[in-house]
């Protein structure tokens, strides 16, 4: 998670915000099992091949054999043997999200979108005039069931943090509402690593230093937590309290992009990487000029045979002004780890550090 620039988590905001956190559930599989009725009821996972790759999405019949998103496939299909993999199609995938984003502007136009699965909405002006956030809720997740056959859930609360908390509460198909009485209560039995934003490395670290639950956080002074975590130790101390003042952002901008790729066969030669990197930096370079971003700072992933992983990046003074400057540096973070000393699975590339290209209007993520 990207800490956002309110870094003021104690100010109050002027009123009560109404937000709602929507997030389809098993998205990818989801679509696939409403496209191919031979899926549905079965262990389905969006990704890879059997042997190799890794798996994007998995349904809910799949994870109750622990299949997730991220774990490589033959992980995977030794979890689950009758696990059926299934190319993903992202196109569709996009049509049926922009669906979705065309429901949430129905209710309101302050629509912070976090993935094609998942979004921020602040309601409390919605267009309908609808007086309870949850009612809100209801109509969207209604609406997506009719227009797209589609499952979604949603947490409805007075700050993002929660909201998000809240979405997960009651999946699938449900949704859940954190009050303003209920925040502190709910964070303080939370364990520290369910927090939105404390990934596994960070939630080690407060395990060693005793932290274990919201309760733990919150019982630490301001001064301990900066010194701990620095500008994050700002807000894990807010958010133990179920303080969170970030505003939705219809205006979000992401903060990176990349895209990757796991090969049948492992990679050896230099030319053959080089020619593989083509369709990842075209990718990247689509994304940049879609939105109208640009960034400075470009990231090669590379994962060898023995699943081991090296990044290496490079920051511009300025930023990456062309698909051209982009694939000269690609190549050259690629050139300067060669010769691999082992095989290469998986080569990746992304470019963070993104702002809006200065010289068109800044634009929004579509709504």
């Amino acid at each position: 998670m990207t800490i956002e620039d309110d870094d003021d988590q104690a100010a109050s905001p002027s009123r009560q915000r109404k937000i709602i956190h929507i997030d389809m559930d098993a998205f990818y599989a989801s679509v696939e099992q409403r496209d191919n009725p031979d899926l549905r009821g079965k262990p389905v996972a969006v990704g890879g091949s059997r042997e190799r790759g890794v798996v994007a999405a998995a349904s809910y019949e799949a994870r109750k054999f622990g299949v997730r998103s991220a774990m490589p496939s033959v992980t995977a299909k030794r979890q689950c043997p009758d696990l059926i993999f299934v190319k993903p199609r992202f196109e569709v995938y996009k049509a049926v999200s922009q669906q979705i984003r065309e429901i949430f502007a129905e209710h309101t136009p302050i629509i912070e979108p976090l993935s094609l699965d998942e979004a921020y909405l602040d309601v409390t002006e919605n267009l309908q005039s609808i007086p309870l956030a949850r009612d809100v809720a209801l109509a969207i997740r209604a609406k997506i069931k009719e227009v797209t056959c589609l499952n979604a859930s949603a947490g409805i609360s007075y700050n993002k943090f929660l909201a998000k908390l809240a979405s997960d509460h009651r999946k699938p198909n449900g949704q859940y509402v954190i009050t303003p009485e209920m925040g502190p209560a709910f964070v303080e039995t939370l364990p520290v690593g369910k927090f939105h934003g404390i990934g596994p490395a960070s939630s080690a670290k407060m395990n060693a230093l005793g932290l274990y639950t919201g309760l733990d956080m919150r019982n630490q002074s301001l001064e301990f937590m900066q010194t701990n975590f620095g500008k994050a130790g700002v807000y894990y101390y807010w958010i133990s309290r179920g303080v969170d003042n970030r505003e939705v952002r219809a205006d979000r901008i992401r903060k990176s992009v990349g895209a990757e790729n796991t090969f049948f066969t492992d990679l050896t030669e230099f030319d053959t990487m080089v020619a593989e990197l083509q369709p990842l930096i075209d990718k990247v370079w689509q994304h940049c000029e879609d939105k109208g971003a640009r960034g400075r700072t470009v990231t090669l992933k590379a994962k060898f045979s023995d699943f081991d992983i090296i990044t290496r990046s490079r920051s511009l003074p300025v930023a990456v002004s062309s698909r051209a400057e982009l694939q000269r540096v690609s190549v050259a973070l690629l050139q300067n780890e060669t010769p691999f000393s082992k095989p290469i699975r998986l080569l990746g590339i992304s470019l963070s550090s993104l702002q809006a290209d200065q010289a068109e209007p800044q634009l929004g993520l579509p709504i």
